[in-house]
């Protein structure tokens, strides 16, 4: 079947059997039909900043009903996924002049992660005040401003990694933060953790969301969402891959506990004030979703995300803390247990997550020319071979 679907110009019979073989989410089912629906159209074209200045403009007009004025308007770097302006803002807010720093966050025309910005947009709301994040002001999900969706949030100052670091082209590799920094920064990564497991979502805005039921129905939902994500973008067969998913459903733990997951609660994923080594925001908020905690406790620990310490053999997780810290502060943050059979199981769902990221979204949407960061997304396809190789590995460990 592979070799005969065109999955550059995917017909509209095969969406639909796309569609019926893995029931998701509604709003994971909405944007993953979007993305196939109009993959056959033009691939990313340079949009000038003069055009999302204008967006801006629009959409302002429409929400604020006032005057205002936007200025410095300029690129931010950075990220693999979503395209990001800067500005000033200058405007009324409640009968008093303010200036706020802002940004920009839209999608390409095809995203190495394809998600809701409205999702994204909820996410960060409901967490305001809980744990450490951009203040979120506007969101066009229809992309009615903007060539593609986007969301308007604020500006936070912070780094993702020490500024005395030599460059490297993912943030959240192959960071050192260095015995002193490393258990202050890591205490606060594992409370934010364990805040967000712990918010009572009931309580939040979270409408595009769907709630699920204790027990497997929550993994369930997200091993459709990442096979439906390889079945849709691999380009060549990998049986390894496969076998991973047959263990996993086989293997389904039941949730004894719904919990917000982030979805990418990693090293590179936050930022950190160097003046006081305080975090000051969670970022990339887009994966996230209703289900089992361990899925957050797991992927943070992968390998990719965390380093040896100096004496060679204890393995730091987040760069962090070693595994028997990181799991008696999580414990003691949250109140909830971690099990292990769960960590394990996980463990295996996030390596093969990241596969599908690496190595079929990358290349697809590098192959159609539909990002606008092709070089970093071309080289990060090398991950790939790595983490087969891990995933390889975890399966044997399992039998």
């Amino acid at each position: 079947m592979m070799q005969t679907i065109d999955k550059n110009h995917p017909s509209p019979e095969w969406i639909a059997h796309i569609h019926q073989k893995f029931p998701c989410e509604t709003m994971v089912d909405r944007v993953l039909t979007r993305k196939l629906q109009r993959r056959s159209g033009p691939p990313y074209t340079a949009v000038p900043l003069e055009t999302l200045v204008k967006g801006v403009q629009a959409l302002l007009n429409a929400e604020l009903k006032q005057p205002f004025e936007l200025t410095n308007p300029r690129w931010l770097i950075g990220g693999a996924s979503k395209v990001h302006m800067a500005f000033e803002l200058t405007w009324n807010l409640a009968g008093v002049s303010t200036t706020r720093s802002m940004v920009l966050r839209m999608e390409p025309a095809e995203s190495t992660a394809e998600t809701s910005r409205l999702r994204e947009f909820q996410l960060i709301k409901a967490f305001e005040g809980v744990v450490p994040t951009p203040d979120v002001y506007w969101v066009d999900d229809e992309a009615k401003y903007f060539p593609y969706p986007a969301l308007i949030c604020g500006f936070i100052s912070g780094v993702t990694k020490p500024t005395n670091m030599p460059p490297n082209l993912s943030a959240g590799l192959s960071v050192n933060y260095g015995k002193t920094l490393r258990p202050v920064l890591g205490a606060q990564f594992v409370d934010c953790m364990a805040k967000i497991h712990t918010l009572d979502w009931r309580k939040a805005n979270m409408t595009t969301l769907d709630a699920p039921v204790l027990g497997t129905q929550a993994v369930e939902w997200q091993l459709n969402w990442w096979e439906r994500i390889w079945e849709e973008d691999v380009n060549e067969d990998v049986p390894l891959m496969r076998l991973a998913m047959a263990w996993l459903r086989n293997h389904m733990p039941p949730a004894d506990h719904i919990s917000v997951v982030h979805g990418d609660y990693r090293t590179g994923n936050f930022l950190y004030t160097e003046h006081d080594n305080k975090i000051s925001a969670i970022l990339d908020w887009e994966l996230g979703h209703l289900g089992d905690r361990h899925e957050d406790i797991a992927y943070a620990a992968l390998p990719p995300f965390g380093h040896f310490a100096e004496d060679g053999k204890t393995f730091l997780i987040g760069s962090f803390l070693d595994q028997a810290d990181y799991y008696a502060q999580y414990e003691k943050a949250s109140g909830l247990p971690i099990i292990p059979e769960a960590i394990t199981y996980y463990n295996i769902f996030s390596i093969y997550k990241l596969v599908a990221i690496c190595l079929a979204t990358m290349y697809r949407i590098s192959a159609c020319g539909k990002t606008h960061q092709d070089i970093m997304v071309t080289w990060l396809i090398g991950v790939s071979y790595p983490l087969l190789e891990l995933l390889r590995t975890r399966m044997e460990e399992v039998g």
